[in-house]
């Protein structure tokens, strides 16, 4: 088959680790032909090119900027999107006809593109849900449903439905996201969603003893503690406020050390924190070298993820996978909609709270500073990640539809 990937990642090599990128090398060694669409930023200076590379293409399409630039520019380039996916399709794959269209949300703003391969080559399409945009913007107040921002949600919302009405098929990333899917939009057949979980093709993590302790004391992480890590976006989603709770609950807590990686948003709220309070059992990081990162994250003892308490829908952080992969515990302090904690709860290889009970997390904390529990739970971890989150799970989901 030929295969269409549209995405707003940018990478110009589907060798690098990811949920979508080892996806499309699951569809390579199986023999189809792929063909990705990933944008680059005005701002890199890289002209669209088309990069071939054996059985997949990559066209590097030169977009307008979204990261590090002010909101109006920004909200230019992500209305202008879709003609440039459009235009793109257009002029590089003119000569392909393609079999399968698959794409995920965000964005939602590439419907046309869809549709316009669809109509065009009578393909298949599936759409692979992430994010249910633009309910989540409503959930942590970035926009409204009425007044003057409830004009962005209603062009927002009409394009959500729109995709959603051109997608043969629907891929959820767990059952509540099915289930909320279905009650808020009865016009969907139930018989075109299904789960379709973030998944990875699982790496076997071997970190040499020497490694660690070269990389915990270049870092200054105690080795006598249990190291709680929290390592990805750090933005209004992340319940921020929450995990700063939970740190200056725990500042005296001598069993504990934990750290936080990553950038976003809200990452200089939490180095005002840092900065004031100075904890001395936490440390922040907004950017590790890679390697270093890879390490570090792998020498640690627990997986944090955290959720804003107000969500409404049901998110599923695909952060969790790479915890999973090195059998490392998850304590997750999410709402009460997603079904995450059911998942690490079921599997025996975490816990969870919500993000709103402290003393709940402050007591899930100091279950997991016992060895013996969090070597089982890793265990455990490794194991459901094995038997039900790996990119063959998945492909064989999405290629059920063909056979």
């Amino acid at each position: 088959m030929n295969v269409l990937f549209l995405t707003l990642l940018d990478f110009s090599s589907i060798e690098k680790n990811g949920i979508y990128t080892d996806l499309m090398r699951e569809f390579v060694k199986n023999n189809h032909k792929v063909y990705i669409v990933s944008p680059t930023e005005k701002s890199n200076q890289q002209p669209t090119k088309l990069i071939e590379k054996g059985n997949y293409k990559i066209l590097k399409l030169q977009i307008g900027n979204t990261q590090k630039t002010n909101i109006i520019e920004k909200g230019i380039s992500t209305l202008t999107l879709e003609s440039k996916f459009l235009k793109g399709i257009k002029t590089y794959f003119s000569d392909v006809n393609f079999d399968l269209v698959i794409y995920s949300t965000p964005p939602i703003t590439l419907q046309k593109a869809v549709e316009y391969v669809k109509k065009r080559d009578n393909a298949k399409t599936y759409l692979l849900l992430k994010d249910i945009f633009p309910q989540n913007a409503v959930d942590l107040g970035m926009i409204t449903k009425t007044g003057i921002k409830g004009l962005l949600y209603d062009y927002l919302n009409s394009k959500e439905k729109r995709l959603y009405k051109i997608s043969d098929y629907i891929g959820c990333m767990s059952q509540a996201n099915v289930d909320f899917l279905l009650k808020y939009n009865p016009e969907i057949s139930p018989e075109i969603v299904e789960v379709c979980p973030n998944s990875i093709e699982p790496l076997d993590i071997k970190i040499d003893d020497k490694l660690i302790i070269d990389i915990k004391k270049k870092y200054n992480i105690p080795f006598d503690k249990t190291i709680f890590i929290y390592g990805g976006n750090l933005g209004k989603p992340q319940a921020i406020d929450f995990l700063i709770e939970c740190l200056k609950e725990n500042e005296t807590n001598e069993q504990v050390y934990f750290v936080v990686a990553g950038s976003g948003t809200e990452f200089y709220k939490l180095k005002a924190f840092f900065n004031k309070e100075q904890p001395i059992n936490a440390q922040l990081f907004e950017q590790l070298p890679k390697e270093d990162y890879e390490i570090l994250a792998n020498s640690c003892d627990v997986g944090l993820i955290f959720l804003d308490k107000r969500f409404t829908i049901p998110n599923f952080p695909s952060r969790l996978l790479s915890y999973m992969q090195a059998s490392m515990p998850v304590l997750a302090a999410t709402d009460i909609n997603t079904d995450i904690g059911q998942v690490i709860e079921q599997g025996e290889f975490g816990y969870w709270c919500e993000s709103s009970d402290v003393e709940k997390f402050n007591k899930k904390i100091q279950q997991l500073c016992d060895l013996k529990l969090r070597r089982k739970m890793g265990v455990n971890a490794r194991r459901y990640l094995e038997e039900n989150y790996t990119v063959k799970h998945s492909y064989g989901i999405i290629m059920s539809h063909f056979e």
